[in-house]
């Protein structure tokens, strides 16, 4: 996957290039990344890259002219077909809010940009033009894209086939499947007077699979119950959280 960012700080992109899952992705060119600066697109001494906003009010604005050649700048420098546009991203509290099923969408792209606001924002003929999807983090507001790029962009490297060193890993993450993940639990078997669970002591798969979707459904319900909405689960999944409800009333004493 290429991805295009258009960042005045692409230094920030550092914590995610240089470390972790994403650093080795991008040391073994499973993704690349095209840093463009619209500083490098102004034409005074100053290289300036905000202005005033029509209108008055507090707050600048970045400079049309350097970001919208940025822009076009690094949209020509990804290797796509002859007259394909490359999808543009601008990460903005007023976008879509991000899930997991635009991630793994976003994943199949060959080539992305990203387009990383400062200030008040850009200009909303920026946006019109050049700008095919905005996307948000959830509802507040952060003091640029940078992060909201890296978070994205970290979300879709580990969908990128061999970013991971269990191919499954991905498959079995929160929300893979519209669900919250299962309680997990390591060494030591006994921690402060706390037992792992005797299923997963079993060796039984069977049964481990079972406790293990159970305890999915469970921790929706709890957690997030407005996601139970958006899914319809089958027959053995109803039983198993009809028994996590039962079980959870129980031991709250209901």
């Amino acid at each position: 996957m290429q991805v295009g960012i258009v960042s005045l700080l692409p230094e920030m992109f550092a914590a995610l290039s240089d470390y972790g899952i994403s650093g080795r992705a991008v040391t073994q060119s499973l993704v690349d990344l095209h840093f463009v600066n619209p500083r490098d697109f102004t034409e005074d001494r100053h290289r300036t890259v905000d202005d005033k906003p029509y209108g008055g009010g507090p707050g600048m604005l970045m400079k049309t002219e350097p970001l919208v050649a940025a822009i076009r700048s690094v949209r020509q420098s990804l290797s796509t077909e002859p007259g394909q546009r490359v999808h543009s991203i601008y990460l903005s509290p007023q976008g879509r809010p991000l899930t997991q099923e635009r991630v793994s969408e976003l994943a199949q792209e060959a080539a992305l940009v990203l387009v990383c606001g400062r200030y008040q924002g850009i200009d909303a003929r920026v946006i019109e033009s050049e700008i095919d999807e905005e996307v948000s983090l959830g509802d507040f507001v952060i003091s640029g894209g940078e992060m909201a790029a890296m978070v994205l962009l970290d979300a879709l490297i580990r969908l990128q086939p061999g970013a991971l060193g269990d191919e499954d890993s991905a498959l079995q993450d929160s929300f893979s499947e519209g669900l919250l993940h299962w309680p997990e639990y390591t060494r030591p078997a006994n921690y402060g007077g706390q037992a792992v669970p005797d299923v997963l002591l079993s060796g039984d798969h069977q049964a481990i699979r079972r406790w293990r979707e159970k305890q999915s459904l469970g921790a929706t319900w709890l957690k997030r119950p407005d996601l139970l909405n958006e899914i319809e689960l089958n027959a053995e999944q109803e039983k198993l959280l009809a028994e996590f409800k039962q079980e959870y009333q129980t031991l709250k004493g209901e």
